[in-house]
């Protein structure tokens, strides 16, 4: 679409930058990140793979020289793709790229980030244990993560939650370390860490993470719950430095709430509010000692169209409540609130619908995000859309599933032995196209275009035997995990990604690609890395892993390549925000705005913005 002259205008007279696109479908344009090239130089026994990011503020025919020591290395311009095969090459060539505008060469990309083993590693310092007030000892271990532009060079930093070795489930009683949370640099320069402090319990539930430029300055903020005794990356504490509202079970139920923005670079408290909404009376949620009153979920929202805003909730099990806040120059404005018993909601079926995560996008095709929040869904304004009252699930995937049906489609799973184990579901209406009965506590499910002999996504979960298309009908082999996902070799299907290895999915077996060296997984039975996603290089996913000893984050980048052409996903707004909300309670991957898998029509270019 064209950008109206009053919107190129308006971004003009901002100091942006506006791409006019001919394929996207947003009403307006979006403030994404200013990226650098992102180059990679991965190593085989053959030579170096060298990819490269596809900006969303490239021209449509933009094309690209590869430099190694400032040699051009490819006898003709890469136009096909933004990968190319350096045959021979040594680990240590050291790459440019430079893009080809309207014939005019420019300027050298950033060096590029050499995998001369096939992975890289990012050094980390573990935070030093300690032991809780009963007695127990604890070290950490390199948790969840995700990534921003902290310092505004055009590189992206990692954000990385270590958590204690005694974290726990909300359902489990007992004291845990302080979740602390650093700021890192590929190299492994530590910008800042944040101590959430003893107020802040330890486990998958309690602290999700926000990385996001929200206010449009360039550099991206950190968004966190805190409370009393939180120490930013200053040096500084929120609220009382004294203050211990544990009680004798561990658990945190009295004392205020906050909700702390961070600066990315410094780590300093920027701004601190009540947290919205307060815990209140902790059996108001489900329960008397502490379980579901603090579930907490977390993402980031295009609500205008145009402009990140910020989703913090608590609650899925009984009270839903789902706060958007806005961040501009300096403080927070709440933009709406959502309260599932609320007077207007109250009765009409939102309350219990929640899931252990959520999903953003959107949905009915006005140009606005949604919040997708397990068996129902919020629209951009904060007013119910639509409810299925089929209850809590585990996982849930909100994509272009079906390329053949115009817009979004969603695939959940259901916790609840009375209601149907999958769900496909019109996310625009919340109709149930399809559903498998009742059974069980189904607690994985996936969907993905794994398997190219399938039109669209495919979908599985641990309560079925088989792998099923749109309609619902079984199409073979169930693949041997119901976990992660990862765009891992040269074709456009998905891999699957469970524990610490990558599996490419067969009619009869499923393939070896890749098995991480000396890594762990995270969360438990979840086995999930610290972040999967299109982090650097061309349109291909990233898997990061925690090395055994926690002292190093270890990324894969793939060696395989590509004939393929997208944009970088990360200017995809509904992949970026799923990148940002993957640490959110039980992790998913992120799944971008247009259907990517096999047979795939050309992928569309976005209208986006940048800082």
């Amino acid at each position: 679409m064209l950008l109206s002259t009053a919107v190129c205008g308006a971004l003009a007279a901002a100091g942006l930058t506006a791409l006019t696109a001919g394929t996207a479908s947003a009403a307006t344009a979006r403030q994404v990140e200013k990226l650098d090239r992102g180059v990679v130089s991965v190593h085989t026994d053959n030579g170096n793979l060298v990819g490269w990011r596809w900006l969303g503020t490239d021209p449509d025919n933009v094309s690209f020289n590869v430099y190694r020591g400032g040699t051009k290395v490819n006898s003709t311009p890469v136009t096909g793709s933004t990968n190319y095969f350096h045959s021979g090459a040594p680990n240590s060539a050291d790459y440019t790229v430079r893009a080809i505008v309207n014939g005019v060469e420019q300027a050298d990309s950033v060096h590029a980030i050499q995998f001369r083993t096939g992975y890289k590693d990012v050094p980390l310092t573990p935070p030093a244990g300690g032991t809780t007030p009963d007695g127990v000892a604890y070290t950490y271990e390199a948790n969840d993560a995700s990534v921003g532009d902290l310092d505004g060079d055009g590189a992206l930093d990692f954000v990385l939650k270590w958590q204690p070795t005694n974290a726990k489930d909300n359902s489990q009683s007992g004291y845990t370390g302080n979740t602390i949370v650093d700021g890192i640099r590929l190299d492994g320069t530590r910008l800042w860490r944040v101590d959430l402090g003893r107020n802040i319990r330890s486990g998958a539930h309690y602290t999700q993470f926000q990385v996001y430029d929200y206010d449009g300055d360039g550099r991206a903020e950190v968004a966190m719950k805190t409370a009393d005794a939180t120490t930013d990356g200053q040096g500084r504490v929120i609220g009382s430095a004294s203050a211990d509202h544990r009680n004798s079970s561990g658990y945190v139920l009295s004392g205020p709430e906050y909700l702390t923005m961070f600066n990315g670079q410094t780590g300093a408290a920027m701004g601190t509010v009540d947290y919205v909404p307060g815990r209140g009376t902790v059996s108001s949620w489900g329960d008397s000692y502490g379980n579901r009153v603090d579930r907490f979920l977390a993402g980031t929202a295009y609500l205008d169209g145009a402009r990140p805003s910020l989703i913090m909730a608590r609650g899925y099990y009984t009270r839903s409540v789902i706060a958007a806040w806005d961040w501009r120059n300096g403080a927070f404005t709440r933009r709406w609130t959502f309260d599932s018993s609320s007077s207007t909601n109250s009765g009409k079926g939102y309350d219990g619908q929640g899931s252990h995560s959520l999903s953003v996008g959107d949905v009915d095709n006005d140009g606005k995000d949604e919040i997708v929040y397990g068996a129902m869904a919020v629209d951009d304004n904060g007013n119910g859309l639509w409810t299925t009252r089929t209850g809590h699930g585990d996982a849930q995937h909100l994509g272009d599933l079906d390329p053949s049906h115009p817009g979004l489609e969603y695939f959940k799973v259901s916790e609840s032995t009375s209601q149907p184990a999958e769900l496909y579901i019109d996310p625009a209406s919340g109709h149930v196209d399809w559903s498998l009965a009742a059974c069980c506590d189904n607690g994985r499910g996936v969907a993905a275009d794994i398997w190219a002999g399938n039109d669209g996504a495919e979908v599985w979960s641990a309560a079925d035997t088989s792998v099923r298309d749109e309609s619902g009908a079984t199409k073979g082999r169930e693949p041997s995990s119901v976990n992660f996902l990862s765009w891992w070799d040269g074709d456009t299907s998905r891999e699957l990604l469970d524990g610490t290895h990558i599996d490419k999915y067969g009619t009869s077996s499923d393939t070896r690609l890749l098995t991480g060296s000396s890594v762990h997984s995270n969360n438990g039975t979840k086995a999930t890395p610290s972040l999967s996603g299109d982090i650097f290089g061309d349109w291909r996913e990233e898997v990061v892993w925690p090395t055994s000893d926690n002292r190093a984050l270890r990324i894969y980048s793939t060696p395989a390549e590509t004939t393929t052409r997208i944009t970088t996903l990360l200017h995809d707004t509904m992949y970026r925000t799923g990148l940002a909300w993957q640490n959110t309670a039980y992790n998913q991957p992120p799944h971008p705005s247009y259907h990517l898998g096999g047979g795939m029509r050309t992928a569309p270019r976005p209208t986006v913005y940048t800082p």
